[in-house]
This record gives C-alpha cells, sequence and structure tokens, in this order.
C-alpha cells in the first residue's frame, strides 16, 4: 500500500489543537471508573480491536479462542482499573495495550476465557465473521505478530479516518466528489489527473485542484486528531504521523 502524507499550508501546534486526548483521559480517570473515562476508552478499544484480534490469531491460537480471548480482554479492560499502573511516560496507547494483551494472555487468560465463553457479557459490539474475513484475506508473511499488529493498527486507523472523511462530505451534500476525488489522498499531488477528473466532474482544472488541496488537508487533521487520541502527550503527534507512515511503507 503506497500512502503520502498531505501537507499543510504551516506548522501547527498539536498541544492547541489536541489539548485533551481520549488516551489523556482515560489516563487521569484511572483510578475514578467516570463514564467519560469509560466512553474514552471504549473508543479507543474500537480502533485496536482487530489488530489485536489478528494479533492473537498469529500468536497461533485457532479462531473460537482468539475470538474469546479478545473480548474476554477488553471485557477485563473495561471493566477492571486496568489503566492504574499505565506509565504517562509511556504514553502511547498501542504500545500499553499490545503488552497488556501479552499479559493477560501469559498469565489471566484461562479465567477469563472460562469467565466469558458464552457469558453473554459483550462490552464492545465485536464483527468476528468479518474478522476472520478480512483475517484469511491478510497475505502469507514471516514477520513477528509484533510487526504486523503495527501495520494493522495504521491501516485500522487510516481506515476510520478515510470513513470519517466520507461522512463529512456525504453531510455536505458532497457525496459524489468524494467518491471522484478520494484516490488524490494516495501519491504525489502534483501527478493527480486534475483534466480527467474535471471533464468528469464538469468542473474547471482549478475547481478540482482546490477540491483536492482541501480533501488532502482535511485528510490530514483528521489522521492527526486520531493519532493523538492515542497520545498521552500531543506534542508527539508529528512523530507518531511519521511513524504510521513508516510502518505502512514497510
Amino acid at each position: 500500500m503506497s500512502v503520502t502524507k498531505a501537507t499543510s499550508s504551516g506548522p501547527v501546534n498539536p498541544r492547541a489543537v489536541f489539548a485533551t486526548t481520549h488516551w489523556s483521559v482515560v489516563l487521569s480517570a484511572a483510578r475514578r471508573d467516570t463514564t467519560r473515562a469509560r466512553a474514552a476508552l471504549a473508543r479507543l478499544c474500537q480502533t485496536y480491536w482487530y489488530p489485536l484480534y489478528a494479533y492473537v490469531r498469529r500468536r497461533g491460537y485457532p479462531v473460537h479462542d482468539a475470538q474469546d480471548l479478545t473480548q474476554a480482554f477488553f471485557a477485563q479492560l473495561l471493566e477492571r482499573q486496568s489503566l492504574a499502573s499505565a506509565d504517562p511516560d509511556r504514553g502511547r496507547f498501542r504500545s500499553f495495550i499490545l503488552a497488556a494483551m501479552n499479559h493477560f494472555l501469559a498469565s489471566e487468560w484461562k479465567k477469563g476465557l472460562a469467565q466469558k465463553r458464552g457469558g453473554g457479557c459483550e462490552k464492545l459490539s465485536l464483527d468476528w465473521a468479518a474478522a476472520e474475513q478480512r483475517y484469511d484475506l491478510e497475505p502469507a508473511t514471516r514477520a513477528a505478530p509484533d510487526t504486523l499488529f503495527e501495520k494493522q493498527w495504521a491501516l485500522t486507523l487510516l481506515s476510520e479516518v478515510t470513513a470519517r472523511l466520507e461522512r463529512e462530505y456525504q453531510s455536505e451534500g458532497k457525496p459524489a466528489l468524494f467518491t471522484a476525488i478520494k484516490h488524490t489522498l494516495l501519491g504525489v499531488r502534483d501527478a493527480q489527473p486534475y483534466a480527467e477528473l474535471a471533464v468528469a466532474l464538469d468542473m474547471n482544472e482549478s475547481a478540482v485542484k482546490v477540491a483536492v488541496h482541501r480533501l488532502r488537508k482535511r485528510y490530514r487533521e483528521l489522521i492527526q486528531a486520531a493519532i493523538a487520541d492515542t497520545l498521552f502527550d500531543p506534542q508527539e503527534v508529528e512523530e507518531e504521523m511519521r511513524y504510521l507512515f513508516r510502518v505502512l511503507a514497510a
């Protein structure tokens, strides 16, 4: 998958834009089981559940065990004060949650599996059939499960950002425009087929270039926001964005 970052018109001040992230809300409320903290954690879990499910599968667990383990892990994470020991100095949520899953698999999964199997305790709505279908379509690789988890994290984050961007265009009454130019999010901006798009959209070429510029700018903003939600320190957004694209390029 080839992905090129959209450029912005000027420097970004992440702290000004992302004063409070979902991860910082979760950590600050770790010892207080607040509704706000649980909602923030649930949203983060929705982003990470498939990468973790694929990670468990890559570890060699069969389908049903991997499903039960992933569900039990998130149920435990949401029910207990598991975040009380999280270290803000290691503030990337993906690092925390993968370490937590490894600990769960190593020392607590038997008890969690016995409690959750058939117990009807679903804290998250997870589409297991779609997850396994997606897993089956992944190419064979000798890469370590940890490495594949990082890539799934990056792909899932970009997929969610693209879906949110599409919803914004739909709400603005511009679904056809999004469909026509969404492929311009990939590759170099100067290499885009502006003339062809102008004909297809019945717009002049300059207007198409402006529309593509706005799309790519908003895409970058949404990526920044999604990444910021997974960090304790918003100042790390740009560094994490660079890491995301390195993961995708590997």
